[in-house]
């Protein structure tokens, strides 16, 4: 297992840590900052899913006006962390 952080860009949250198994299953995700229930209602979606599934769900969700989402900077971090995994 190895974890993993990133700062969200253009969203409310501020920083998410992640841990993934060596199977590519997210197993903790915490976020700091931004809006608790949402982003703990995520954190308990996503646990359990694997990483690629995770982008799949969450890339390109917005956030009112803003081009991001947490969701979606969540994805974005984690296809970050899945490519530099391919290296």
């Amino acid at each position: 297992m190895a974890m993993y952080s990133f700062r969200p860009r253009g969203v409310c949250s501020q920083e998410m840590h992640v841990e993934i198994d060596d199977g590519g299953v997210i197993r903790e995700l915490q976020v700091i900052g931004g809006c608790s229930g949402n982003l703990q209602g995520i954190s308990a979606l996503v646990k359990g899913m694997t990483a690629k599934e995770a982008v799949a769900r969450l890339r390109g969700i917005r956030c009112g006006m803003r081009e991001s989402s947490c969701p979606d900077q969540l994805a974005r971090g984690l296809e970050q962390i899945l490519a530099q995994a391919q290296e």
